[in-house]
């Protein structure tokens, strides 16, 4: 878990110290970010880094915005490499990624 580097005082903060919202935007973005995922390893078999950006861009905003400080940080990576055209940190860091956001859905 700690690989998520999760800083849940900051994610209260964002939900307005309400527990159950938090949890709620928790369950939104792991179902958001499955659907990312799969889009993000789409754009890597197309060879396609728009695609690939703009699926990095979306998960690492919601990490982001919930404390995940861990899937933000690979998915900013993912985002730059993406915007240069390249897909080759991306790949790399895919399986990383998948490791993620496998200890997000167990929570």
């Amino acid at each position: 878990m700690s690989d998520l580097k999760w800083n849940k005082n900051f994610a209260l903060e964002q939900a307005a110290d309400d527990e159950e919202l938090l949890q709620e935007l928790i369950e939104i973005f792991k179902e958001s970010s499955a659907s990312d995922f799969a889009n993000l390893t789409q754009s890597i078999a197309k060879g396609d880094a728009e695609m690939g950006r703009g699926s990095a861009h979306s998960i690492k905003g919601a990490a982001a915005s919930l404390g995940f400080d861990g899937i933000r940080e690979v998915t900013d990576a993912m985002e730059a490499d993406c915007r240069e055209g390249s897909l080759t940190v991306t790949t790399e860091q895919l399986p990383k990624l998948d490791k993620l956001l496998a200890l997000l859905r167990e929570m």
